[in-house]
């Protein structure tokens, strides 16, 4: 009886213990967060003062997570979808670094990358696709 009493709490124990940090986590948050600054350029419903403020505290934090990404020695030689896309993708996952490389505006390498244009946006039409 004290056997098996002590086998649940072990197993018990063990199944609540914290998992090891996984090397995508630091993807995720930076994808998170870029998602977020995203959203803040693309919003319609913020002013040029409220969405430059925006941006400026976006685009540090965006910066230090791309940061702790480049630098996660746990992503090297990992092989899993998440890391390979984003390495591969590496202008439209590290945006505040690439936008610096090329010196244009975070919009605008954002708009590059997923492939939109000036042209595209002023012949687009408001509705609805059936």
């Amino acid at each position: 009886m004290v056997k098996r009493i002590l086998l649940a709490t072990c197993l018990t124990a063990a199944a609540m213990a914290p998992l090891p940090a996984l090397a995508a986590d630091t993807l995720e948050n930076l994808e998170r967060e870029r998602a977020l600054t995203v959203r803040t350029l693309i919003d319609p419903a913020l002013g040029p003062g409220d969405r430059a403020g925006k941006l400026e505290i976006a685009t540090r934090r965006l910066t230090d997570l791309e940061r702790m990404a480049i630098r996660d020695d746990s992503l090297t030689g990992d092989t899993s979808p998440v890391v390979r896309v984003a390495f591969k993708n590496y202008d439209l996952t590290f945006l505040v670094h690439a936008s610096v490389e090329r010196n244009v505006t975070l919009i605008d390498q954002w708009m590059e990358q997923v492939g939109i244009t000036t042209d595209s946006l002023m012949t687009a039409r408001v509705g609805r696709r059936y």
